[in-house]
């Protein structure tokens, strides 16, 4: 299977900057969000963007880690048991605004997974979705607030994210699907 490099290491950081500055700017005259990632790799997404906007505010900024898999609309079907990570969200969700933080935005039903599960925490004042690649293919009607970067891609195509905190290097992979 072919592939090629969509963002490098250079490239997913100034990405990440940007969004990190485009959050605080929506939202600096509201209330100070909090991050949101969605297990696995949206949680180290959400990490670091906790960072740049601490560093960049000087405010403490809350974060989150949300597992979806029992909220899935497909887990029935899968032919294998899904790996349930740990949900920890240690403040309270209500009246709060949100950032949910994921790595890529394909079809929405990953983001809809996350809206049932986070609701199940209370009642936030804002969720907005930030999604470090955007490929298109929506069968839900949901949109990102924030994205990185808009990948056209075929149905034939897969987008990998590849991040130093797992993989040990950063990159964003467009993979070349067969017939």
């Amino acid at each position: 299977m072919a592939s090629r490099v969509i963002l490098n290491a250079k490239q997913m950081q100034k990405t990440l900057e940007r969004l990190a500055s485009q959050v605080w700017e929506q939202t600096a005259e509201t209330e100070t969000p909090a991050l949101i990632g969605i297990q696995r790799r949206g949680v180290d997404l959400a990490a670091r963007m906790q960072k740049m906007l601490e560093d960049k505010t000087g405010q403490e900024i809350r974060l989150g880690k949300l597992d979806i898999n029992l909220y899935r609309d497909d887990w029935t079907k899968m032919t294998s048991t899904p790996v349930i990570n740990s949900t920890k969200i240690p403040f309270s969700v209500d009246g709060k605004i949100l950032i949910l933080v994921d790595d890529v935005l394909y079809t929405g039903r990953t983001i809809r997974s996350a809206l049932d599960a986070l609701l199940d925490f209370g009642r936030p004042g804002c969720i907005k979705l930030l999604v470090l690649i955007d490929r298109g293919h929506r069968e839900l009607p949901i949109h990102a607030d924030f994205v990185g970067k808009k990948v056209n891609t075929s149905q034939k195509e897969q987008v990998d994210v590849v991040l130093r905190e797992r993989d040990g290097e950063d990159r964003v992979l467009l993979q070349e699907g067969g017939d």
